[in-house]
């Protein structure tokens, strides 16, 4: 049997061998690399007839017996905490949406590249048809689609089910899952070219009513055709004098026939179905973590995870959890091998939080080669007085006070007690060999230091801020039992000189020292400057009543900026603790000063070879605060409020490379602005966060970690300084193959991170994960993960951007997509008509997230942008996990007019599409940073009513950015569905609200959704298949309406 369209994938509770390298994308590549940033693209190779591809069967006819669905014949096994933890559900095996075992060999037509004008030609004529599921082809019996399942008993003493031993494990009886059968090929036969001439009869109808293009094969399941002319066979002589290889007609001429209908965009592959079908299959289940290389449901369904023995993937994503065996293979396929890691993910609450582990004075087990730490891979021998380390193979001596005995299947006998021997993710408790200077850490502080010239007194903001830290440092964050906050607090106010305040408990009054010199930065007082907010409370908020009037008839519009973060350094370095800066800042820094700043915002260098200078920071003054501030452990957090061009580039270096974050709101109004800015402080005063970090990601043998992209500081090539890391951030790790890696083994990581608490105290957080190898692209294809993926191209490309042209950036990106698919198309799918576009089931919406990834801010190239804004966009998306990119780059459209007002749930999105958006209707749009309440022109005069109190459209305020709260049915409904969504994301979105066909200042807002946010659109999908159907050497001349 072949297969055909896209690929069905065998369940992953069978086992999946392999990890591998990754000729790298972006930054530096080797020499030989093909679409490194560095050297221009080159020619993809094919790799010879009847290699790396997946054989059709077993000489029985049955699939190969699998291996081992765990961690390897020689990795200690993982089991369930018997105290902590819900027992294992019996029915909750690898939940895989793949059902179809691996399909058969296909030897692809050699083809050469085409000469681009005839492509160009041949562009309206592609088509994409029938999208759809077609019925299986025979019976099916009810056992089929079961995956075999792999399982042991478990000890007599435990109640939980533990994982099965090392070693090969038994299949269970039944039927393997049958082959989808996909619709027969009703092309030409092979040899013949050009379109059918007039008379052929009418086409049949596709599966979803739409007629079957001439030529085409019939859709089969997920059958995405592309109807265009055929390709002729193999057996030809030779190409044509200006034609395409394979028998592609040279001229207009040649290409006379029927008109091609256009697109239908419900034949591209629907995300929002997608999304929708993980969600009913997966949702509301418990995923258990005990099988090696299990693919996790979507980072949008709601799903509950047990750990045990792997890393849930809250706190851990892969671009693929089969990696291949060998480098070439890995460079074949072009699919980066990485793992998105957000090690302070927020655990749900109906989920177990993470286990500390106290060691006493002997520290965490280690293991002596490689200093991996003792972890489920880790496998006890010779009674259990030594123990194999899974990641190096060392042999190590097991510590007295650690000894335990074996029973008879090799597992220690406390293994169910140990959460560091049964669980994925976990923490030690440090001892000082892990502090600075062998000395215990003190509580972190936070230093709010406030902008005080003109634009901030005038516009309210100062004010705002005074007002409402007199309630937020409530709620500074507590160690989970603490009755009150152990980190200290400070203030500081500046415009071109500083303004430092002893707000010591024992004062009636605060005082101000004033510090003028700010090329000699220097704090001027240690003890009354950072102080316990319940002790000084009096004085604080004293403090905080006199700042807005101490300033109120300030003239002072210049500012300064690196003293001020220099300041905050040095004030953490005296009191010697780690901690944050809360800067609010509305200029950019022009007085005399260390770091002062130029404007530099030159619109036409967009779309030259020097639109890169736009990103780059300024280095100097602000490249040493990075560096200071990450040996401190001074995180900044930089709140900016701009009326224009501040240099974002260079202002937001040293928050991104200190695990900080930024926020921006444009033309600052309180009216408008207020309660979003107020919002984002909340949440980032409250979040769970981490101090002075190191992380340190550990492979197995065969692997290793290359690269690392994230809000972070790199002094050596292996550690990732933070000066603080909290529940929002993620590093993107990419890995790189040094070695061959072993099916059977498979390939571990661990991700250990070392720092210090909100309360002082010194902790490693160690994550774990085991993916399988394998040396079929099949594999790898199948356990891709798209939403990982394009978090990875997001982030290496916005790099590459500060290196590259903006140009060649978007067709690296574009060639890289069409290399993945081709090689799909050439070593996993079957022999189809030329015109047919394949894509693996897993990766069916990967071209639709690339092209919103072109059309995001940062990549556009529009001198609409401002500079600021795309800079801004870009280190947003640097520090961003799975699930942030997910919806930034496909955002969800939700149409309101039709909702269920007594329902509880939100209404299902639909396609993000103008195309959706009806006349009659009301849409609400978010991606994580925005909001949009979109009004069609014909909407419902009562709902109108029901939202906003006024009696139609036209009566509503074309300036109205405020949503009223009102009692009655749609108003809450609405309201609840707001809440809902902005919980969910980490930062705040101002609701604004869109009439249809509106030609007041809005009109730029509707403008920005069109072009930038919609992304289903119809040239990227034409141009994107027609590499990937002619051959990944085919140049995309045209891939985005603008």
């Amino acid at each position: 049997m072949s297969q055909q369209g896209y690929v069905a994938a065998p369940p992953y509770s069978q086992a999946q061998a392999g990890m591998g390298g990754y000729s790298t994308g972006f930054g530096n590549p080797p020499p030989q690399s093909h679409y490194g940033y560095g050297s221009p693209p080159q020619g993809y190779s094919a790799p010879p007839t009847g290699v790396l591809k997946p054989p059709s069967s077993s000489p029985s006819g049955m699939p190969p017996p699998p291996v081992s669905t765990h961690y390897g014949s020689n990795i200690q096994q993982n089991g369930a905490h018997p105290h902590s933890f819900p027992p294992p559900v019996a029915s909750a095996p690898s939940m895989s949406p793949y059902g179809q075992p691996p399909q058969g060999a296909f030897h692809s037509m050699a083809q050469t590249p085409p000469p681009t004008q005839q492509l160009t030609n041949q562009m309206s004529a592609m088509n994409i048809g029938g999208y759809g599921q077609r019925p299986m082809q025979g019976p099916q019996s009810p056992t089929s689609s079961a995956a075999p399942q792999y399982q042991t008993s478990p000890p007599p003493t435990m109640g939980h089910q533990p994982l099965s031993p090392p070693g090969p494990q038994p299949p269970t009886l039944g039927s393997p899952p049958p082959m989808a059968t996909m619709g027969s090929m009703a092309g030409p036969p092979m040899g013949m070219s050009g379109p059918p001439g007039p008379g052929v009869q009418q086409p049949p109808m596709g599966p979803q009513g739409y007629p079957q293009q001439p030529g085409s094969p019939i859709a089969g399941p997920y059958g995405a055709q592309m109807a265009g002319p055929q390709m002729a066979g193999p057996q030809m002589a030779g190409p044509q004098s200006g034609a395409f290889p394979g028998g592609f007609p040279g001229g207009p001429a040649q290409m006379a026939g029927p008109p091609q209908k256009k697109l239908d965009p419900d034949s591209i592959p629907s995300t929002t179905q997608m999304i929708e079908d993980d969600q009913t299959k997966r949702g509301g289940q418990v995923y258990v973590t005990n099988i090696r290389g299990q693919v996790p449901p979507l980072v949008t369904t709601d799903f509950t995870v047990q750990d045990q023995g792997n890393a849930s993937p809250r706190f851990m994503r892969c671009t693929t959890y089969s990696f291949p065996c060998t480098a070439d293979l890995a460079k074949q396929c072009k699919v980066p091998l990485a793992t998105i890691i957000k090690p302070f993910a927020i655990v749900p609450k109906n989920e177990t939080p993470l286990y500390i582990v106290n060691h006493g004075e002997a520290g965490p087990i280690r293991c002596n080669r490689c200093k991996a730490y003792m972890c489920p891979y880790m496998q006890f021998i010779d009674g259990g007085r030594r123990y194999q380390c899974g990641f190096c193979s060392c042999i190590n001596e097991v510590p007295v006070q650690y000894f335990q005995h074996l029973d008879h299947m090799g597992r220690r006998m406390d293994m169910y007690e140990r959460p560091e021997l049964s669980l994925g993710s976990y923490e030690f408790i440090a001892t000082l060999d892990y502090c600075k200077n062998n000395k215990p850490p003190n509580p972190p502080a936070y230093i709010f230091m406030i902008d005080v010239s003109y634009n901030n007194i005038k516009s309210g903001l100062v004010k705002l801020i005074c007002e409402e830290l007199k309630t937020l440092l409530d709620r500074l964050p507590k160690e989970e039992g603490a009755e009150t906050s152990a980190i200290k607090v400070g203030f500081v106010t500046y415009n071109k000189i500083l303004h430092f305040y002893n707000v010591k408990s024992a004062l009636a009054q605060p005082q101000m020292m004033v510090v003028s010199d700010v090329a000699e930065m220097f704090v001027p007082l240690l003890d009354g400057f950072l102080v316990n907010f319940q002790e000084s409370r009096a004085v604080i908020n004293n403090l905080l009543d006199q700042i807005p009037d101490m300033f109120a008839d300030t003239n002072e519009s210049e500012t300064v900026f690196a003293p001020v973060i220099q300041a905050g350094s040095e004030a953490l370095k005296a009191a010697e603790c780690s901690g944050k800066l809360f800067i609010f800042h509305s200029s950019i820094p022009t007085a005399e000063a260390p770091g002062k700043l130029k404007n530099r915002d030159d619109r036409k260098l967009v779309g030259t070879e020097k639109e890169k200078t736009l990103f780059q920071p300024q280095r100097g003054v602000y490249e040493q605060l990075t560096k200071d501030c990450v040996a401190q452990g001074c995180c900044v957090d930089l709140f900016l409020f701009p009326n224009q061009f501040v240099d974002i580039a260079t202002m937001g270096d040293v928050p991104s490379h200190t695990g900080g974050s930024i926020y921006k709101y444009s033309n600052f109004q309180m009216e408008v602005n207020g309660q979003q800015f107020l919002s984002d402080l909340r949440k980032d005063v409250e979040k769970s966060i981490g101090f002075d970090a190191i992380m340190r990601v550990r492979t197995g043998t065969g692997f290793r970690a290359t690269d690392f992209f994230g809000a972070i500081y790199m002094n050596n090539t292996t550690d990732v300084e933070m000066a603080a890391v909290d529940c929002d951030k993620a590093v993107t790790v990419e890995f790189k193959h040094d070695d061959t890696l072993s099916e059977e083994s498979g390939a571990v990581m661990q991700c250990a991170l070392l720092y210090t608490t909100i309360g002082g105290q010194r902790r490693l957080r160690i994550h774990n994960l085991s993916l399988n190898c394998s040396s079929q692209l099949s594999e790898l294809y199948k356990s891709c993960e798209t939403d990982a993926l394009i978090n990875f191209f997001a982030k290496s490309a916005y790099r590459a951007m500060l290196n590259q042209p903006m140009k060649t950036v978007r067709e690296i990106l574009v060639n890289q997509t069409a290399h993945m698919l081709a090689c799909y198309r050439k070593n996993c799918a079957s022999p189809s008509a030329a015109s047919q576009l394949i894509l693996p089931d897993a990766m069916k919406v990967f071209p639709v997230y690339m092209n919103s990834l072109l059309k995001t801010p940062a990549l556009v190239g529009s001198t609409e942008l401002s500079t600021d804004d795309r800079a801004f966009h870009r280190l947003l998306v640097n520090s961003m996990g799975v699930e942030e990119t997910q919806v930034l780059l496909y955002p969800r459209l939700i149409p309101l007019h039709t909702m269920d007002v007594s329902s509880e749930a939100i209404p299902t999105p639909v396609r993000c599409s103008e195309e959706r958006l009806s006349e009659s209707g009301m849409f609400l749009l978010e991606n994580g940073l925005s909001m949009f309440l979109w009004l069609g022109q014909a909407c419902p005069p009562d709902l109108i009513q029901n939202l906003f109190n006024v009696p139609s459209l036209g009566h509503l305020s074309s300036e109205g950015t405020s949503l009223p709260v009102l009692d009655n049915a749609h108003s809450r409904k609405i309201h609840s569905i707001i809440s809902s969504i902005s919980q969910r994301r980490a930062s705040s979105m101002k609701l604004l609200i869109v009439k249809q066909k509106d030609r007041s200042e809005l009109f730029s807002v509707s403008t920005w959704l069109r072009t930038r946010v919609f992304t289903e659109a119809r040239p990227t999908w034409t141009s994107c298949a027609t590499s990937i159907c002619f051959g990944p050497d085919t140049r995309v001349v045209l891939l985005i309406e603008d």
